[in-house]
């Protein structure tokens, strides 16, 4: 009987030292992701928490630009344009904070008196497949 409690104790103490401990994540957006227009580029920030063990995020954030004239309209269906951008971001205690910046440039150009106003703006976490939606700055 000592020979069997002393086996079954050896191989315990084996699988604590040769299993691998997965920490599981929650990951989710903290808050809302803000995102700022300054002139023709869009800034979105924001914080993700839940991340466990990972070691960086993989974030993209995907826009619409459109050029508005002086009475709010957009004059034309053709003066719009796509914008994106990504980054690699650091997690640090299962959190990470992100800001990216995205350019728009239209042709022709969106000089004032009008102005670029961006929607549809999406946020992604590549790696953990979460995403933010944000209104317009």
């Amino acid at each position: 009987m000592k020979r069997f409690t002393l086996a079954a104790i050896c191989l315990v103490v084996i699988a604590c030292f040769t299993s691998t401990t997965a920490f599981a994540g929650s990951p989710h957006f903290v808050g809302a992701c803000v995102a700022t227009r300054s002139g023709n580029t869009l800034t979105v920030s924001g914080k993700e928490a839940g991340l466990g063990d990972e070691s960086q995020i993989n974030v993209v954030i995907s826009a619409t630009a459109l050029c508005i004239n002086g009475g709010g309209n957009h004059p034309k269906a053709t003066n719009k344009t796509s914008v994106s951008a990504a980054g690699t971001f650091p997690v640090q205690n299962g959190k990470a904070l992100f800001s990216l910046d995205a350019t728009a440039t239209f042709s022709p150009s969106c000089n004032p008196p009008m102005t670029v106003s961006f929607v549809d703006i999406t946020v992604t976490d590549q790696t953990n497949s979460i995403t933010c939606t944000v209104s317009g700055p």
